[in-house]
């Protein structure tokens, strides 16, 4: 039996059943960092319009209105500024307003998108919403009644969360003490971020029920991605044909909810990395989104512009360590937020918590702003703490003493008697060294032996170690000679004389000479 179908995006559209299943409410933290009493982490759900900074955080001090605490009128003032200087979440009550109408009391809808709207044009920077009653969250959707105003739907820029009866109470309690409530909404986690990769879903349907939203919710269809036509008709498959479409049997399944995820319920919906988005269908706000999915550091450099993220090492370096002279700083920007890591700069490797301390390592540290050592000229010399030779650390060069690091100070090595010290000796110090002379014209100073010797004496030394030489040389010659003479030939004289005798009979080896020597050499 054939299903009536419409056509769903799934990267590309695909036949898809409608059903009614598992519905996830998509949450982010809520963290109440004052005051005392109230202070701990709360989930709240994430509104499916406006804009939730996905990947992202938002401090904020809360206000709850005197009038109007429902939000279903405009505020006849601003909350733009407060005491605090933080931006304000303006916390407004579930439910619909109160008005006389012909003299009768009416209570008109009030959508929770027109809460968002009242709140931003008042100037608030968020909007959490306290529930009305006790139950499990759930999720703010936008109107579908073709009646509701839509002018103001795809203009609405600021989060919304929904929060429980309880939370909100207590919240409300806290300001009718007079003390000061503030909340960081944190939707870092609200995507999985596991690795360098993102993957991503796009369900939609032509039967889509978006009431006054359409519109614009079919301009986002058409611009997300091209539809390859061959894909679409793969997945559609003969309609004459009574057999199953095993294509769209695979996507009737992804749509029924595994795990966390829950059923694509809501159409249009994204799904990144397993978890459903929400929020407007906005370019701008799907991308932050789609990059908050990304790994730290991982992300594309679309993820890190100033249209879709703010660059906190822009301000104070993001507490990180930084060397301002050599322009080096251990801050790096993330779509989720600046950390702190020791840089990798032209090749050398600087280790450090990248917060207080960062050092360069490595056999080229040195050319890099002087591996962070100390370094100075003067008096036409420069002299480094950084060893070429050393992996790391800065060590003050002979001449100094300090750390290596900030400072090398010159050692004056002839008020410390540390040098040039013998009685002729006169010390004058230098910068990183010293200079050493010997009181009379005809001394000469020997800085090894730190003495002064005459230069005559010098010349007659010098005279006599060559004497020295040349009579040792001669010896040695002498003693050779006599060496060859007495030992070597008398042992050649022998073996010559054997030889001969063997050839020779016994009567005449009488005649043979005690020095047969000429005969052998001739």
């Amino acid at each position: 039996m054939r299903e009536k179908l419409g056509i769903c995006v799934f990267i590309w559209f695909v036949l898809h059943e409608s059903c009614v299943g598992r519905f996830v409410v998509e949450k982010n933290s809520l963290k109440v960092t004052s005051p005392g009493s109230l202070r701990d982490v709360y989930e709240c759900a994430i509104g499916n319009f406006g804009v939730p900074q996905y990947g992202g955080t938002m401090v904020g001090t809360v206000i709850y209105p005197k009038s109007n605490q429902r939000g279903c009128k405009g505020f006849d003032h601003s909350f733009k500024s407060n005491p605090g200087g933080l931006p304000v979440f303006l916390l407004a009550d579930r439910g619909g307003g109160t008005e006389k109408v012909n003299n009768k009391i009416e209570t008109p809808e009030c959508y929770f998108t027109l809460k968002a709207w009242n709140a931003q044009n008042a100037g608030a920077a968020a909007i959490l919403v306290a529930d009305d009653r006790v139950e499990p969250l759930i999720t703010m959707d936008t109107p579908e009644e073709e009646d509701a105003r839509s002018d103001y739907l795809q203009k609405i820029s600021i989060p919304a969360a929904l929060i429980s009866i309880s939370l909100g109470n207590n919240i409300k309690k806290a300001l009718s003490n007079g003390e000061m409530v503030n909340i960081n909404l944190d939707w870092r986690e609200s995507v999985p971020h596991p690795d360098d990769q993102v993957e991503y879903e796009f369900w939609t349907n032509s039967n889509d029920e978006c009431g006054p939203k359409c519109d614009s919710q079919i301009a986002f269809v058409k611009s997300f991605k091209g539809i390859d036509v061959k894909q679409i008709d793969k997945c559609i498959g003969d309609p004459d044909a009574d057999v199953d479409n095993q294509v769209l049997k695979s996507e009737q399944e992804a749509q029924i909810g595994r795990g966390s995820r829950g059923d694509v319920t809501i159409l249009p919906t994204l799904v990144v990395n397993n978890r459903q988005y929400r929020g407007k269908l906005d370019k701008s706000a799907v991308l932050k989104a789609i990059c908050s999915g990304f790994q730290e550091t991982t992300e594309p450099a679309i993820c890190l512009s100033a249209d879709i993220e703010t660059n906190e090492c822009l301000q104070n370096n993001g507490g990180c360590w930084q060397d301002k002279a050599s322009n080096i700083t251990a801050c790096r920007d993330t779509f989720r937020g600046r950390v702190c890591e020791c840089p990798i700069v032209q090749g050398v490797k600087f280790f450090g918590d990248g917060y207080t301390h960062c050092e360069a390592s490595g056999a080229l540290r040195c050319g890099l702003n002087n591996g962070g050592c100390w370094k100075k000229t003067q008096e036409g010399r420069t002299y480094s703490a950084c060893i070429d030779d050393h992996s790391k650390g800065c060590k003050c060069p002979p001449g100094f003493r300090g750390d290596g690091v900030n400072t090398c100070e010159d050692i004056d090595e002839c008020k410390e008697k540390l040098a040039c010290q013998c009685s002729q000796c006169k010390c004058k110090n230098t910068w990183g060294s010293y200079d050493c002379r010997c009181g009379g014209s005809n001394l000469l100073y020997m800085r090894e032996h730190d003495t002064c010797i005459s230069k005559d004496a010098n010349r007659e030394v010098g005279w006599g170690f060559i004497w020295v030489i040349i009579l040792g040389l001669a010896a040695a010659g002498l003693g050779g000679y006599a060496v060859y003479k007495y030992r070597i030939r008398s042992y050649m004289d022998s073996e010559i004389r054997a030889i001969m005798a063997q050839y020779m009979p016994l009567d005449n080896q009488a005649e043979l000479p005690n020095n047969p020597a000429p005969y052998a050499y001739a």
